[in-house]
């Protein structure tokens, strides 16, 4: 199990871990901040002057799941890591990388009033130790502000500005056992072994918009669909994962868009990526669409151009390419999302 520690800086993560371990029987703690220092080290300049910030390190997250994975399968128990995620995307793609691998994850927000921040990084300002003291953790709080909407939702809260570390992980240490810092609900996806098949779904409304989810188990939004199971039939699976995921039945087999062949790029396998056309729903269809909640956090509605700003980049291009293959009447096949040379 990993009891994840979150908030903002100056929130207390770090002494409070420290605590906490002596607490939790059989407990660790991790720090990922060491994996960004190694990255900073292995990483060529030029690559670390890319980025702002070392979570934003494909590396660095691929990393801490792993890290993790290690950890606990050699030592066994819990970890303890104090690590602030204020980006959503990466918490889903970190947890959900857990899940995969059948560890649970508990996760908690420390979150004192934004007075006491400011004190807290004022004080470190006088003794500063690392480069995340002064400015750069100021500059943090608008971030966090930002994101406490879905961090309240998704963590179990502490305000610890009127308490010591210690009571902070005693608090901690009760919610654990008593099950009111639960294990979070996220879709257990299996880390596929090899090449997958997988089959979406592209629903519309009346004004040809098209129906995107979000999920909770991965950065970025997607299409309706999943991975095809074996001896399934791709258009089948597409309309079973209609079903599961919005409650929705379809009562014809979706017409064929975009093949899409995506090439293996570690730690990922690739495969084909299937589009298919699911059609319009009407007013009634759209009003009876359902979420399940450990697996979508929501849907909406979108044009071509407000889904360059939700989709990954290939995602976009097959999704691009089906639109064209829907207004011409013909499927188009794609390698890496765009039509092969």
């Amino acid at each position: 199990m990993i009891v994840w520690i979150n908030g903002t800086f100056g929130a207390g993560k770090t002494s409070t871990a420290r605590e906490l371990v002596g607490l939790l029987p059989d407990s660790t703690l991790f720090d990922p901040e060491f994996i960004g220092d190694a990255l900073r080290v292995l990483l060529p300049r030029k690559r670390i002057d890319e980025v702002t910030d070392y979570q934003d390190l494909p590396s660095w997250r691929r990393l801490v799941v792993e890290t993790a994975a290690a950890m606990l399968g050699e030592l066994g128990g819990v970890l303890v890591v104090p690590m602030t995620l204020l980006r959503q995307g990466y918490r889903d793609e970190i947890f959900g990388g857990l899940a995969a691998r059948r560890i649970p994850v508990r996760h908690v927000l420390l979150a004192p009033e934004e007075t006491i921040l400011r004190e807290r990084i004022a004080g470190r300002q006088q003794q500063p130790a690392d480069p995340r003291d002064g400015e750069w953790a100021y500059e943090h709080l608008p971030t966090y502000r930002q994101a406490l909407g879905w961090l309240t939702a998704d963590a179990h809260v502490i305000d610890n500005g009127a308490i010591s570390p210690r009571e902070t992980a005693e608090r901690i240490a009760k919610a654990v056992r008593s099950d009111a810092a639960r294990v979070c609900d996220i879709v257990q996806t299996p880390e596929p072994t090899r090449e997958t098949v997988a089959a979406g779904v592209l629903l519309f409304d009346e004004r040809d918009r098209v129906l995107l989810v979000d999920p909770t188990y991965k950065a970025g939004w997607e299409f309706p669909g999943g991975v095809v199971e074996p001896g399934e039939a791709p258009a089948r699976a597409g309309i079973r994962e209609v079903e599961e995921e919005l409650g929705l039945t379809l009562d014809r087999v979706p017409g064929l868009l975009v093949v899409d062949w995506e090439p293996p790029r570690h730690p990922a396998f690739g495969g084909l990526r299937l589009l298919f056309d699911g059609g319009r729903l009407g007013e009634s269809d759209i009003a009876a669409l359902r979420l399940p909640g450990p697996e979508l956090r929501q849907w909406r509605f979108v044009t071509e151009a407000e889904a360059a700003d939700l989709l990954p980049p290939q995602r976009y291009e097959r999704l691009r390419w089906a639109l064209r293959a829907r207004d011409r009447g013909h499927p188009h096949y794609l390698e890496a999302g765009h039509p092969a040379p």
